[in-house]
């Protein structure tokens, strides 16, 4: 089970050391990327975000950027952003904080980001607390796609994120195997769709989240 759009009891317990949205009144929404690069999605992703000169985040997966350097380096030299998905999509709940952490920062080596989203969405307290006393910022999402169900169809995902995306949303998509019918479905509609209401895309970086490592 997974909720399309975060429950505010737990972003409110959790909003000091993690970020879920962004506190705007402009009409910007913040779309982000998870478990790639590869190359049978990313690089389409790129090209539909040239298309509406979208800005976008992509959560990089570290062995994924080890297989697929090229595809990498054209999401960088495209202006996105780049985060910390850790080296082996690790489960946060399954995985003892030492190798969680050591698996983060062999992704980190990688690449250099510590802009840090947990894969499924999975930590636990010990590691929050531990990554922000790292300097790291950790960002989950207000918004979940859910394109990588294959119980729920193209228009139920398009659906999902035009029925809960506002301004400052922190927006899920994949750019995995598993997403690439509804993500191909939905992708180019919900560009258009806030285009042409006036809203932008744009990337996220540590001082847009706002949080500041604990010191």
């Amino acid at each position: 089970m997974y909720f399309v759009k975060s429950p505010y009891l737990l972003k409110s317990f959790s909003k000091r050391n993690i970020t879920w949205n962004i506190q705007t009144s402009e009409k910007n929404i913040y779309l982000t990327f998870d478990d790639g690069p590869i190359p049978e999605i990313t690089p389409w992703v790129i090209q539909m975000l040239e298309q509406y000169k979208a800005k976008a985040t992509f959560f990089c997966v570290g062995e994924n950027v080890k297989k697929n350097p090229d595809i990498f380096n054209e999401i960088i030299q495209a202006g996105h952003t780049i985060g910390n998905h850790s080296y082996n999509h690790l489960s946060g709940w399954k995985y003892l904080s030492k190798n969680y952490l050591e698996n983060i920062g062999k992704c980190e080596n990688q690449f250099g980001s510590r802009l840090f989203r947990p894969p499924y969405g999975k930590i636990t307290p010990t590691q929050i607390f531990k990554l922000r006393y790292r300097k790291y910022t950790i960002v989950l999402w207000s918004v979940l796609s859910g394109d990588f169900d294959n119980k729920i169809t193209p228009e139920k995902c398009l659906q999902n994120v035009i029925d809960n995306t506002r301004k400052g949303s922190i927006v899920v998509f994949h750019d995995n195997i598993k997403a690439k019918e509804n993500l191909y479905f939905t992708l180019p509609k919900f560009l258009e769709f806030y285009a042409n209401n006036g809203y932008v895309f744009k990337a996220l970086t540590k001082e847009v989240c706002g949080i500041k490592g604990i010191s």
